[in-house]
């Protein structure tokens, strides 16, 4: 009896190592490496934060002005310095009132011969409107956008630096869209139900790829990710599209130690440049995007005050951090 009981134990034990070893293999599986063993760029917290405000000090970048001429000319000029192969797309659009305005979307490549790519985003411009200020006087006023549109900006400014002639394993891309946020304003009489008003930059890029054929395996689009009080979750469209890639982002991010930001909870669904870009450029793009608890994006939100007082270097290391790893466990 004694050595029945034990053989059963012998047998048992070596089933559980043969399953322990089993789930061990497919966890690596999940990514192919173990990302603690990568050697990830140390990201600067205050270059990120300095390209930030050298985008809010040349003042809103609303369609045709002087600051968002000279803001685009020294974000090209950068990148021209760090990238391979920097791409200017201009474009027209028709805003919600009928207005045409020109844009430029501003891309940047690095190992453009590598067939296998990645797209990092976001939206340069400034909104012409800040409609959601406390104060009605300030309603037709434009406002700076530091943390809605140049804190994701200076992300990935910051890796265009820190990146800039390493030998890479898959191709980058830096997608920097105009014309996001001039959607119909809260005061217009005009609503447009499509939403398409919004995110005009991105609809041009996602019809008109910078080169013929161009695809992706994954885009990640940053917007919001400067405030000092993180938050985001796991976005509706980006679930329905790229879900994967949402929960790897969201796994690494925990590994990191930042499961209090990145919170593991699906929300509402958010009009954002990766709705236009998974659904025309059929490339699964996630957004990772500022979600307040009481439910606006965050305080001062098209708002005045979002301006460089809005911005925590913490947060933007923290963002910037999480977006490397993601990028060099994906080689």
């Amino acid at each position: 009896m004694e050595n029945k009981i034990i053989k059963i134990f012998l047998v048992i034990l070596v089933l559980s190592t043969i399953m322990s070893s089993c789930k061990k293999e497919t966890e690596e599986d999940e990514t192919g490496v173990d990302y603690k063993k990568v050697e990830i760029p140390t990201f600067s917290a205050d270059s990120a934060y300095n390209y930030v405000k050298t985008q809010c000090d040349f003042g809103p970048r609303i369609p045709e002005s002087e600051a968002a001429e000279k803001c685009g000319d020294w974000i090209i000029s950068f990148l021209k310095e760090k990238a391979d192969t920097v791409y200017v797309q201009p474009f027209s659009a028709t805003l919600w009132n009928g207005k045409q305005v020109s844009g430029r979307n501003i891309i940047a490549s690095f190992n453009p011969n590598s067939t296998s790519r990645v797209v990092f985003a976001s939206h340069w411009d400034s909104r012409m409107w800040a409609d959601k200020d406390e104060s009605a006087e300030n309603h037709h006023k434009p406002l700076l956008g530091a943390n809605d549109g140049a804190s994701g900006v200076g992300v990935l400014m910051e890796v265009a630096r820190i990146i800039k002639g390493k030998t890479l394993q898959q191709g980058l891309d830096i997608v920097l869209f105009d014309l996001e946020d001039q959607g119909s304003p809260s005061w217009a009489d005009t609503v447009v139900e499509e939403q398409n008003d919004w995110c005009l930059g991105s609809q041009y890029w996602a019809k008109n790829l910078h080169i013929p054929y161009y695809s992706a395996k994954y885009g990640v689009l940053l917007d919001m990710v400067g405030y000092k009080n993180l938050r985001f979750t796991k976005e509706q469209q980006s679930m329905t599209y790229a879900s994967s890639i949402m929960n790897t982002v969201w796994n690494i991010a925990n590994d990191l130690g930042y499961s209090n930001i990145f919170i593991n909870s699906m929300e509402s669904s958010v009009m954002d440049d990766h709705v236009w870009v998974n659904h025309f450029a059929k490339i699964p793009m996630i957004d990772i995007v500022q979600n307040s608890p009481k439910g606006s994006f965050f305080p001062y939100w098209h708002t005045t005050k979002d301006n460089i007082d809005c911005i925590s270097k913490e947060s933007l290391y923290k963002v910037g951090h999480v977006l490397l790893v993601a990028f060099f466990v994906a080689e």
